[in-house]
């Protein structure tokens, strides 16, 4: 189904490189069938072009009737220009996909056509190689039809979880963010590697191939992280001692306030947006 979709890009920053690189690897739509547009930056389009070999053109010169999915990947503080121009080339039943954080679907229905099929979606870097956790969240008209074909383009680049959009702030805290709790994670680990005469590679090689296996061991296997994290725990051992530290300098409680500071400022920039968006709109009457 995805073979013959052509989908386009409506910007091309780091997310929407990270999310073309991952459809490319999947192999599941040609290359040729992904266009990457931005209004000034030839040589970003460029260097997309020659790096994935899709297409890169400007926004004015899309095809708009040959496309069957736009993604909506410019700053959110340019949506506003974006959907205005979007309405008068585009239909109601094309599929429209936003990456923009802050912008709800209830925004992007009221700015485009009646009946527009839109869904909000959050992926994450890890799009890059097929590994993304990404959330999505219909509109309010998007028919079942638009909803599978959104899954199965996603499912290109990692796993697809539909939830509800009151949901996002705390999916980014969790997931939009996550990647990067695991990186300040490795980084720490890294160093006590390297402080005890570790190779600086190996090292890497070791703590991703621990956080892989960890990873695989929750969705593999039936038990909860803490069944599985007492199982490897043995009294007065290695793994005690390690845990009791994480315990004694408030690693459950970062962990914790990670995710709720990050979800919190994803409600902050939501709300931003939404006064900004509100403010111009007022001013332009």
């Amino acid at each position: 189904m995805l073979h013959n979709k052509k989908v386009a890009f409506i910007g091309a920053g780091s997310m929407a490189e990270a999310m073309i690189a991952g459809l490319v690897q999947s192999e599941r739509i040609p290359p040729e069938n992904i266009i990457a547009t931005n209004r000034s930056n030839a040589q970003k389009l460029t260097a997309l072009e020659s790096k994935y070999g899709i297409r890169g053109i400007k926004l004015e010169y899309l095809p708009f009737d040959q496309i069957d999915i736009f993604i909506l990947a410019m700053k959110p503080k340019d949506v506003d220009q974006a959907l205005h121009y979007l309405k008068h080339q585009i239909k109601s039943n094309q599929l429209i996909l936003s990456i923009l954080a802050g912008i709800t679907t209830t925004y992007l229905e009221q700015n485009l056509h009646d009946d527009q099929q839109v869904v909000r979606v959050m992926p994450n870097t890890s799009s890059a190689i097929g590994e993304s956790t990404t959330a999505i969240s219909p509109g309010h008209k998007t028919t079942e039809i638009h909803v599978y074909e959104t899954k199965e383009l996603l499912n290109c680049i990692g796993s697809v979880f539909q939830i509800d959009e009151k949901n996002m702030d705390i999916f980014t805290g969790l997931a939009g963010s996550g990647p990067a709790y695991f990186y300040y994670l490795m980084e720490h680990m890294e160093l006590q590697g390297a402080k005890a005469g570790f190779d600086i590679q190996t090292t890497r090689q070791i703590i991703a191939q621990t956080i892989v296996g960890a990873a695989r061991m929750v969705q593999e296997q039936d038990e909860t992280p803490a069944v599985l994290r007492e199982k490897v725990t043995s009294p007065n051992g290695t793994t005690a001692a390690g845990l009791q530290a994480l315990d004694l300098n408030g690693g459950g409680i970062a962990i914790a306030k990670a995710v709720e500071f990050a979800a919190k400022r994803s409600k902050e920039i939501s709300e931003q947006i939404k006064e900004s968006l509100l403010v111009r709109s007022t001013t332009n009457k």
